[in-house]
């Protein structure tokens, strides 16, 4: 998997987990496409993941890591996919 470029950072966002309000599973790829497609802190590290179903928000560590070191990691490397699937795209923030 190493050749083909999965990291374990990867694995970690495109897993699915269960929404402790609504029950519904959503990725935290999901969460930055869709349910924070919006907002500017979707691009600036941000250490919360949103349902997409029910629109709750929850933090980072607990619910998808389970350390500090580990939600700082995380939230960076999706500010890096964010930002680079909206600079492909053509987003600009205001």
């Amino acid at each position: 998997m190493a050749r083909a470029g999965v990291t374990p950072q990867l694995l970690s966002s495109t897993h699915r987990f269960k929404c402790p309000k609504c029950g519904r599973e959503f990725s935290l790829f999901q969460s930055r496409a869709i349910a924070c497609r919006s907002c500017p802190k979707a691009t600036q590290n941000c250490k919360y993941v949103r349902c997409v179903h029910c629109d709750t928000e929850f933090p980072i560590n607990g619910f998808v890591v389970n350390t500090k070191e580990k939600e700082a990691f995380l939230a960076n490397y999706m500010n890096g996919i964010v930002g680079n699937y909206h600079g492909s795209f053509g987003y600009k923030r205001k």
